[in-house]
């Protein structure tokens, strides 16, 4: 498929500076774009592979200066501008037609919505509940009393356990794991003595979990993943835990039980949160933190973890200590100590 830059330009709403005619037949990264093929630029910190880069054309912000020998195509956001563009370029989306495929196991009580697809070795439990246009994955698991909304995708290997709450347009992931039992033990003479785990998980509209990430049912009441809110791979979320709307948590966290995490809150990778505290609305956790208390917002970094600005502060006495220390000997031996 090729585009001109003229109809880029139009189908982007943007501001051509450059050659019209100027044919595109693909669209890459800055560092990989060869000639004929369409970048973007938004971030300065960007500049270095920008000079290099073979692209023919670009999407760069409106008040873009710097001098390239690429077409411009002027955008309030380059980034849209350029997803609109890679997805004209991209291969047919795979379709998965509806109906139930002969070797999927399904109970005569389970409630099948309109246009669903339930793909091979898939297996429904009693009572289930799937909407209109779900897709459920080869060889992923539905437990008993589980509803899940319209619109729906559980990829391949998904177990969701017994009486979940999945909501409208939801996608889970290769792996994911919904309604494991909650990590939840009790000395008794010595021994654990397992705590039984009768809650439930709900996740509501718009919510996408990434492979091999586990939200854990909860003791009772429900573990709770609110609207819009997105999970990378290998995130676990324990029982009784909340995350509001529109949070974003990276792969390898781990929240224990019964934390609530506000909305629109960031939690970047290998973050560890311990349970029963708060994060409010808003917080940003950077990578490898480790939260011991609740948090009223701002920036946070380190292990523990303190304000962002603190943290730097601290990095760079740190970086100080070896030439403080040599200034401490030479000291010493002046005093003839």
């Amino acid at each position: 498929m090729t585009f001109t830059v003229k109809e880029l330009t139009a189908l982007s709403g943007g501001e051509l500076i450059g050659d019209p005619t100027l044919e595109i037949t693909g669209a890459a990264s800055l560092g990989e774009a060869t000639a004929g093929e369409i970048s973007f630029f938004t971030d300065k910190k960007y500049i270095s592979p920008l000079r290099k880069t073979r692209a023919s054309a670009l999407f760069v912000p409106q008040d873009f200066s710097e001098p390239v020998n690429a077409a411009q195509i002027r955008v309030s956001n380059p980034a849209k501008a350029f997803e609109q563009v890679l997805l004209k370029f991209a291969p047919e989306r795979i379709n998965f037609v509806p109906g139930v495929h002969p070797s999927a196991v399904i109970d005569p009580s389970a409630q099948l919505g309109d246009r669903v697809s339930i793909q091979p070795l898939a297996v429904i439990e009693s009572g289930a509940k799937i909407g209109d246009d779900t897709i459920i994955g080869a060889g992923s698991y539905v437990g008993h009393e589980t509803e899940i909304g319209p619109g729906c995708h559980i990829y391949p290997n998904v177990t969701i356990r017994e009486r979940s709450r999945i909501g409208s347009r939801v996608i889970i992931h290769s792996g994911a794991v919904i309604g494991a039992d909650g990590f939840g033990f009790e000395m008794v003479d010595g021994r654990h003595q397992k705590l039984q785990q009768i809650g439930i998980v709900q996740i509501d509209d718009d919510v996408e979990i990434g492979a091999n990430t586990t939200v854990d049912r909860a003791r009772f009441g429900r573990t709770w993943i609110q609207q819009g809110v997105k999970i990378d791979n290998l995130v676990q979320i324990a029982h009784n835990v909340v995350i509001g709307k529109n949070s974003v948590i990276v792969a390898q966290t781990g929240i224990s039980g019964s934390t609530r995490v506000g909305e629109r809150v960031t939690i970047a990778g290998q973050v560890g949160i311990v349970g029963h505290i708060e994060i409010a609305d808003g917080t940003i956790i950077a990578a490898q933190s480790g939260i011991a208390k609740s948090l009223a917002g701002g920036v946070w970094f380190g292990s523990p973890a303190v304000p962002l600005a603190e943290r730097k502060q601290q990095i760079a006495w740190i970086h100080r200590l070896g030439k403080l220390f040599a200034r401490v000997k030479e000291i010493e031996k002046k005093l003839g100590l």
